[in-house]
């Protein structure tokens, strides 16, 4: 076999694996748009989270300036899609004051959650003897007695999106729920133990994903 002959060979192998990846680009590129133009009709809508009630067990600044609390909220979470599921990988509850976590962070279990759907969870967020930063402790005492604590119980998770047989990427899921905390009115609330009382809120949260 000549050299000219083994170069015809070389070309056409060349030639041959270039077409074979030009099809593969292609065809990833096909799928791509069907997903875009999949996702662009449906245009999924993020899920709505409203903060129903907060039972308050425990509350207490300790010197110097520590804080112990113990919360029982009912949040609620409604799929507003007709053909699009979630999937929560990942929820984890917390409570802030003026931007600082007060609380540790308490997992609720992943679920699924179909069309339409609603779920409702009432996790327990607590912390005990967590330091109060300085510049909050002035706030807090005068919060305290002025008898109404502004709280933040925040949601960081992680979630997915169910098209048909299609599921995304996780995407990163942030919910603020603000919560006024009237603790200077006992008879706001609902006793519901020796010192637990519940409140009423009903408050829509924010979401981003």
């Amino acid at each position: 076999m000549s050299s000219k002959d083994c170069g015809n060979h070389g070309h056409k192998r060349r030639r041959l694996f270039r077409r074979i990846i030009g099809c593969i680009l292609v065809s990833l590129l096909i799928i791509l748009i069907i997903i875009l133009l999949v996702w662009a009709i449906l245009r999924p809508t993020k899920p709505r989270f409203i903060l129903q009630d907060a039972t308050v067990y425990a509350f207490n600044v300790s010197s110097p300036n520590f804080l112990t609390s113990n919360f029982q909220v009912t949040i609620s979470s409604r799929n507003p899609n007709d053909r699009v599921g979630i999937y929560y990988d990942r929820l984890d509850v917390y409570a802030t004051y003026r931007n600082q976590q007060i609380t540790f962070r308490t997992a609720i279990p992943p679920t699924y959650q179909g069309h339409k759907e609603v779920n409702v969870w009432s996790p327990f967020v607590y912390g005990t003897a967590v330091p109060v930063a300085p510049y909050n402790a002035v706030s807090l005492n005068q919060d305290q007695i002025n008898g109404v604590i502004p709280l933040i119980f925040k949601i960081d998770g992680r979630v997915r999106w169910k098209v048909g047989t299609l599921i995304t990427a996780k995407y990163h899921l942030y919910v603020k729920c603000d919560a006024m905390i009237n603790f200077g009115n006992r008879q706001s609330g609902i006793v519901v133990g020796e010192n637990a009382i519940k409140y009423q809120l009903v408050q829509s949260c924010s979401v981003s994903v």
